[in-house]
């Protein structure tokens, strides 16, 4: 079960661990890490006083965190305070100096010590670790106030700041839960270009897209709707004109079986642009490929019995003939392509293979400008008024298989260009 958190304990737990983060860096790490240079210091305090102090050793002026023994002709002479400096013996102190300088461990506590050979006579300097626990502690009494006004500084900085982004983004999930809500006006102020502004702004567009998506369904419905009753509400009425003996039998079939024809091919328009929806999530329509000599020749036959007037020419420029895609997309597309060009084209339709591109054109009148650019989306009317979803299944097709494909007015007729 997961755990509920707002975004303030959130913030406000992170400056704590980071709080945590920083006290134990200047409590316990920096003071470790600053060992070598105190003891360098020490070493240095310990070998001044050996220049000056002279055989009366035992003088009360002398610090009383430095014991001294002096070593001479096996006579061993010690200042008054060794006893208090360390609990041991001058003897044994002696056998653990090795060097001229150095330290070593006594009962758990670390003593430091420095030397100097003076006409015969060994000085020994020596000292224990308090010098080091009193810089500590002194670091962490000179640090602890700065960190904590520091610590309450932040807290406050962030608990403000927090609110305020508290605040802000329980705004932006206002405007989410209202997507669509289109009387729910959920302007926010600015005063700041962050992150938070541009997820707003993309809110919004969304709430934008959404809405002309729905738009665009209903009237798309609206229109399938349109396209689908016209030829029902024809066969009906010829069915009826044939049982009333008005309309003649074989002719009034005719009619009939034209107009389920026509109704079949709006229903596989359908079905296939449909498809397209479930292809795209598929990856092997991907790894075909069809060569586009083999599809073109075949559409233009088929077409061909329905415009014999037209002149129709297909021209393969170069041996960049592969393309990405199954036989059935192929035929999809220029199907549909072709199918719109019956309609238009006067005189001539021609089909030129050229540079990994494949371009359709015909001489029929230009496309106003007004609908070029929404020329593939389904139902849009086009020229004489004309609509339905053939342009629209070769746009979704050809994005599939990775190309694109554009229209272009010429000065006489139109080319449809896919690369």
């Amino acid at each position: 079960m997961k755990l509920k958190h707002n975004l303030y304990r959130q913030l406000i737990a992170i400056v704590l661990i980071m709080f945590a983060i920083i006290y134990i860096s200047v409590a316990v790490i920096l003071p470790k890490a600053l060992i070598p240079i105190y003891e360098k210091n020490i070493y240095f305090n310990l070998k001044i006083p050996l220049d000056i102090v002279q055989n009366n050793i035992s003088d009360s002026a002398l610090e009383d965190n430095i014991a001294y023994i002096f070593f001479q002709e096996g006579i061993v002479t010690t200042s008054n305070n060794l006893s208090e400096v360390i609990n041991l013996p001058a003897s044994q102190i002696l056998e653990e100096i090795n060097n001229d300088y150095g330290k070593f461990t006594y009962q758990g506590k670390t003593y430091y010590y420095n030397t100097k050979e003076d006409d015969g006579c060994i000085k020994v300097a020596i000292t224990n670790n308090d010098y080091i626990a009193q810089m500590k502690a002194d670091i962490l009494a000179s640090l602890m106030p700065v960190l904590l006004i520091t610590l309450l500084i932040i807290l406050l900085i962030v608990a403000i700041w927090s609110q305020i982004l508290a605040d802000r983004i329980k705004k932006l999930k206002e405007k989410v839960d209202n997507l669509d809500n289109d009387d729910y006006v959920g302007k926010m102020p600015y005063k700041v270009d962050d992150e938070i502004e541009d997820l707003s702004h993309a809110v919004d567009e969304m709430k934008v897209t959404l809405k002309k998506q729905d738009e665009y369904k209903n009237q798309m419905y609206q229109n399938i709707s349109h396209d689908f009753k016209t030829p029902l509400t024809v066969i009906k009425s010829y069915v009826e004109a044939i049982e009333d003996g008005v309309q003649d039998e074989k002719s009034g079939l005719k009619i009939i079986k034209d107009e389920i024809n026509k109704l079949e091919i709006k229903v596989h328009s359908l079905l296939y642009l449909n498809k397209l929806t479930y292809i795209k999530n598929m990856d092997n329509y991907k790894s075909d490929t069809i060569n586009i000599v083999d599809i073109l020749p075949k559409s233009v036959e088929k077409f061909k019995v329905i415009r014999p007037d037209i002149k129709w020419q297909i021209n393969i420029a170069d041996k960049k003939t592969i393309f990405n895609g199954s036989v059935d997309m192929w035929e999809a597309i220029v199907d549909n392509i072709l199918s719109n060009f019956t309609r238009y084209a006067k005189e001539n339709v021609k089909i030129t293979v050229k540079g990994h591109q494949i371009t359709f054109y015909n001489d029929g009148p230009n496309i106003d400008k007004s609908i070029l650019n929404d020329i593939f989306t389904p139902y849009t009317k086009g020229i004489k008024g004309q609509f339905g979803l053939g342009l629209s299944i070769v746009k979704k097709t050809v994005s599939l298989l990775g190309y694109e494909v554009s229209v272009k007015n010429e000065k006489t007729g139109i080319s449809f260009i896919i690369k």
